[in-house]
């Protein structure tokens, strides 16, 4: 039965003790649903929630998979350094440190060929480009003697055709006077001679001494030795001038000897010039035999692991034979072979995620660049699409992934390992 609830009401006068229907309020219960309305609400509300939930997982998976491209098409690659023998030798000593998967600084030495041969030849060319160093040195200091001694000549030549035309010309004055004293002496001569006819007539009619005829005698006779002096004198000056003329064409010669003194400087100079070219020459091979010396000793160009060991002590070894291979765990990069339609937002510096197939471990890098070609364009036999049956089909293209600084200080990447990479376009 439903129940009335009646509200108290106030007291009423005695004259008013009756109640009406409008001064009681009843409530009335409403109507109960049944268990098959309330479920089909239920059902229509978890419908609705769960087209809700997956409109929202379907809208945030298109946004992840539209800001992500990944691959599992990816290996970490390195370098890959052989250690080869530079001269040839045998193998007196290996370090007994180096064995394959052992770690090496960069330095170490690895191995010694014998030095003996090398060490001789050392020696050897250190002797040789001593003494061309020495004979340059000679050479060098030749053409500064030869050029102060061929202008010295030069000038002392010249000198000497000024004196000895000079010479000359005092020899030709000598003879002019000669040749007056001559024409003096025969004129006094004939002078005297003529006094002497005439006091010989004289002394023959006894008109003279003969003392007075004795002395003009004298005097003639003096003259005629005062002649023949002269004339020997002009035959002396004569001589005296061939001489003169003699020296001065010899001086000449000199001059011209002493104006060659630029070919013999230059002769000079190409002498040292050759002689210090044989110096470098011997320099450049004393050189070479320091380093072959130095090469005796085998180090390890950078810090790494040891792979492919194949040297022994006692093995003969040749220039260019590899030895052993290290490879730097702290160079290492990822190549990401992609699909070719995955690259419609891929660019360098792109944040990328790696996943590693042998730890598990996560490493973050970055984009450095996209391969300038694909895959199938490096192999040994690339495709040929000009043919009747062309199938298309997706190639990928080598994008190199470089890793952050410090994501690999445990040096758990190894080249050639797998690893997943998947790199944030937006």
């Amino acid at each position: 039965m439903a129940t009335q609830l009646v509200e108290p009401q106030p007291e009423v006068s005695s004259k008013d003790h009756r109640l009406t229907l409008e001064d009681v309020e009843v409530e009335v219960p409403a109507p109960r649903k049944t268990l098959r309305a309330i479920l089909k609400e239920r059902r229509r509300a978890l419908l609705l929630a769960g087209a809700l939930a997956l409109l929202a997982i379907g809208a945030a998976s298109w946004y992840y998979l539209s800001s992500y491209e990944a691959t599992d098409d990816a290996q970490v690659d390195g370098h890959l350094h052989p250690v080869s023998a530079r001269i040839n030798g045998t193998i007196i000593r290996v370090n007994p440190d180096v064995e394959d998967s052992h770690y090496v600084q960069a330095g170490t030495v690895l191995a010694e060929i014998d030095p003996a041969d090398f060490q001789a030849e050392r020696d050897r060319a250190q002797a040789e480009y001593d003494r061309l160093k020495a004979s340059s040195s000679a050479a060098a200091d030749d053409v500064t003697v030869t050029s102060s001694g061929s202008r010295g000549r030069l000038d002392l030549a010249t000198a000497s055709v000024t004196e000895a035309g000079e010479s000359v010309a005092s020899e030709r004055a000598s003879l002019e006077a000669a040749q007056a004293r001559l024409a003096q002496a025969d004129a006094n001569f004939n002078r005297a001679e003529a006094d002497r006819a005439r006091y010989e007539r004289l002394l023959a009619k006894h008109e003279i001494s003969q003392s007075e005829y004795d002395r003009v005698a004298t005097e003639a006779a003096t003259d005629r030795e005062a002649v023949t002096a002269a004339r020997a004198e002009i035959t002396t000056a004569q001589k005296r001038i061939t001489q003169a003329q003699s020296r001065l064409v010899e001086r000449k010669a000199d001059v011209l000897a002493a104006g060659s003194a630029p070919q013999q400087i230059a002769s000079s100079r190409a002498k040292a010039e050759a002689a210090l070219a044989d110096a470098n020459r011997a320099k450049a091979q004393l050189t070479t035999a320091r380093l072959n010396l130095d090469y005796t000793k085998i180090v390890a160009p950078v810090s790494g692991v040891i792979g492919r060991k194949t040297v022994e002590a006692g093995q003969r070894v040749q220039p260019g034979q590899q030895l052993l291979t290290i490879i730097p765990l702290d160079d290492l990069w990822i190549t990401a072979n992609f699909k070719e339609t995955q690259l419609r937002k891929m660019k360098p510096g792109q944040a990328v995620t790696v996943n590693a197939d042998s730890s598990g471990l996560e490493y973050r890098g970055h984009i450095d660049s996209l391969g300038g070609a694909t895959g199938s364009r490096f192999s040994l036999l690339p495709p040929e699409n000009a043919t009747g049956n062309y199938v298309k089909v997706v190639q990928r293209v080598p994008v190199r992934i470089v890793l952050d600084p410090g994501e690999n200080r445990d040096h758990h990447l190894r080249p050639g390992m797998s690893v997943e990479a998947k790199v944030r376009l937006r």
